[in-house]
């Protein structure tokens, strides 16, 4: 699937992409309508599965749960027709169980089918923003969303919610990271403690 190519400006030096691809410090997978083709030893070991485990494996399996992933393919299609590209940040399942924040960029090869063939990478955030609290799969989705700077209106039209019952996800939000403020949840979602917010030393 990954061929090597002869570099253009030099001719005799051939660049071997797939050991690029497979030895790259960013988590990396090449998909089909949600399905692992290929993927390379950071993801793998991301995701706590071996590289022959991910081929094949659908992207329901690094996900928490199977409404998450319905949910997030929805929001994905209407994003990536208007802006090509598709980005996030996301709680993500490794094999073992374990939740974390994740930010991840897709791209497809077709722009007629977002969810067809596409190149997707992935970052494991977990070291600044760890999963402090048990979250239900809506607060993880909302929570998502406020890191990203949406106000509940945009949320809600987003997520197909009312504007109230978002704001009642994100006062249980502001109790479980216990957030007198929705600018100290925001920052407490993000990994950003105030005080280095506001620039002190």
């Amino acid at each position: 699937m990954i061929k090597r190519l002869d570099q253009a400006m030099n001719p005799s030096t051939v660049i071997d992409y797939e050991t690029i691809f497979l030895q790259a410090p960013v988590g990396m997978c090449i998909s089909e309508h949600r399905v692992i083709q290929n993927a390379n030893d950071t993801l793998a070991a991301m995701f706590g599965y071996t590289r022959a485990q991910l081929q094949g494996l659908s992207f329901l399996a690094l996900y928490p749960t199977m409404d998450e992933f319905l949910r997030t393919g929805d929001r994905i299609i209407p994003i990536m027709n208007a802006r090509g590209r598709y980005s996030d940040e996301r709680i993500m399942r490794r094999a073992n169980g374990e939740l974390f924040w994740c930010h991840v960029t897709g791209n497809p090869m077709h722009g007629e089918e977002p969810l067809g063939a596409g190149i997707w990478t992935f970052e494991d955030v977990s070291e600044k923003r760890p999963v402090t609290a048990d979250l239900t799969p809506r607060e993880r989705e909302i929570a998502a969303l406020l890191v990203e700077g949406k106000t509940s209106k945009t949320i809600a039209r987003q997520i197909d919610l009312s504007p109230r019952t978002v704001e009642m996800h994100r006062a249980k939000l502001m109790r479980k990271f216990a957030a007198a403020t929705s600018s100290e949840l925001v920052h407490k979602l993000a990994g950003v403690s105030l005080h280095r917010a506001a620039g002190a030393d």
